[in-house]
C-alpha cells in the first residue's frame, strides 16, 4: 500500500507520522513545493522508526510527482492555512489554484488513486477535485466531518466528565463554523443518550463549541490545528487501505441523497477498499434537515466563487 501526502507542513507531516506509526502502509511519499522541506521531514520521521516501532518507508520529494506514481491513496493538504480572524472560505482564491494543479499531477501519475482532500475551504476544494479530475465519485473524499466529529466527541466527553472512549457522536454538514450540524439528538454515552446525563442547555453549549472548534484553535495557536486533522486523515486512510468498512462522516458528492444535488458536503459514508462504499442515509428530523439545507446553501455559495 503506497500513500502520498502533498504538503509537508504541520498537517501533512502529522498525517504521514500517524499513518507510519499504524504500520499498515509500505510507503508514504511526502511532497512539498519548498526545496528540501519534504525530504527533511521524511528523514526526521524515518529517524523515529526504530523508536516508534514501524517499518513504513517515508520518502520526500520537492514537487517531483513521478515519485508518487501508483499511489493507492493520495492526500492533499497543500494550501495556505487559516490565520486568526479568517474564515475557511477566505482561502478559496489561492487554494483553488493549488488544489487544481496538485490533483491533476497526482491523477496523472496515479490514475487509479483515491483522493482525500484536506485543503480549505474543504467542501469546495473537494467539489473542485470532482469537477477537474474526472475520477468517479467514490474515489474523492473530503476529510472535514471526521475531524468535526472528533471535536464534537471531545466536547461531549468534557461536558459529561466521561472517558472519551465512552462517547459517540457525529457532525454532518459543511466544514465551516456556520455550516456544521452536530447531531446532538443521536449522541450517546455507551449507547445511552447523553440527555440522560446533561441538560439541553449544556448540550447546546457543546454544539456551539464544536462549530467554532477550528476557529478556537486558530485563535490560540495563531494558525490552523494539525494533530487532530492529521489523525482524522490517518483514520480515513486506514479504513480504506485495510478495507475496514468503517462509517465516517465525510464530504462527498451528493446526487439526490439527502435531497441535495451537485455539491460536496459532510454525510455518513462507509469507507473501504473502493473508497466510498456506500452513502448512509440516516433519518433526520425536520429541524436537522433544515440545518443541513442551510449548510448546503452556504457551501453552494462558496462553490459559486470557483473559476471552473
Amino acid at each position: 500500500m503506497k500513500i502520498t501526502v502533498v504538503g509537508a507542513g504541520a498537517v501533512g507531516a502529522s498525517c504521514a507520522e500517524y499513518i507510519a506509526i499504524k504500520n499498515f502502509a509500505s510507503e508514504v511519499v511526502l511532497v512539498d513545493i519548498k526545496e528540501g522541506f519534504a525530504e527533511g521531514k521524511a528523514m526526521d520521521l524515518m529517524q523515529t522508526a526504530s523508536l516508534n516501532g514501524f517499518d513504513t518507508r517515508i520518502v520526500g520529494s520537492t514537487s517531483d510527482y513521478s515519485k508518487t506514481a501508483n499511489s493507492d491513496i493520495c492526500v492533499i493538504t497543500s494550501g495556505i492555512p487559516r490565520k486568526p480572524g479568517m474564515t475557511r472560505e477566505e482561502l478559496i482564491g489561492i487554494n483553488a489554484g493549488i488544489v487544481k494543479d496538485v490533483s491533476a499531477s497526482l491523477v496523472k501519475h496515479s490514475p487509479n488513486t483515491i483522493l482525500i482532500v484536506v485543503s480549505n475551504p474543504m467542501d469546495t476544494m473537494t467539489y473542485l477535485a470532482h469537477k477537474t479530475t474526472g475520477l468517479p465519485k467514490n474515489r474523492i473524499i473530503g476529510m472535514g466531518g471526521a475531524l468535526d466529529s472528533a471535536r464534537f466527541k471531545y466536547r461531549l466527553a468534557e461536558a459529561l466528565e466521561a472517558p472519551i472512549s465512552d462517547v459517540d457522536g457525529m457532525v454532518i454538514g459543511g466544514h465551516s463554523d456556520k455550516g456544521m450540524v452536530p447531531l446532538t439528538r443521536l449522541a450517546t454515552r455507551n449507547s445511552v443518550p447523553v440527555t440522560e446525563f446533561i441538560s439541553q442547555d449544556r448540550l447546546d453549549e457543546v454544539r456551539e463549541a464544536t462549530k467554532v472548534g477550528g476557529a478556537t484553535l486558530t485563535g490560540l495557536l495563531g494558525t490552523s490545528a494539525w494533530y487532530a486533522p492529521g489523525a482524522a486523515v490517518s483514520g480515513l486512510v486506514q479504513a480504506i487501505a485495510c478495507d475496514q468498512k468503517k462509517i465516517f462522516p465525510c464530504s462527498v458528492l451528493l446526487e439526490g441523497e439527502y435531497g441535495l444535488n451537485d455539491l460536496c458536503i459532510g454525510v455518513p459514508v462507509v469507507l473501504g477498499k473502493n473508497g466510498i462504499e456506500k452513502i448512509v442515509d440516516i433519518k433526520l428530523t425536520e429541524a436537522e434537515r433544515t440545518h443541513l439545507k442551510e449548510s448546503a446553501e452556504g457551501v453552494s455559495a462558496t462553490n459559486g466563487l470557483l473559476e471552473l
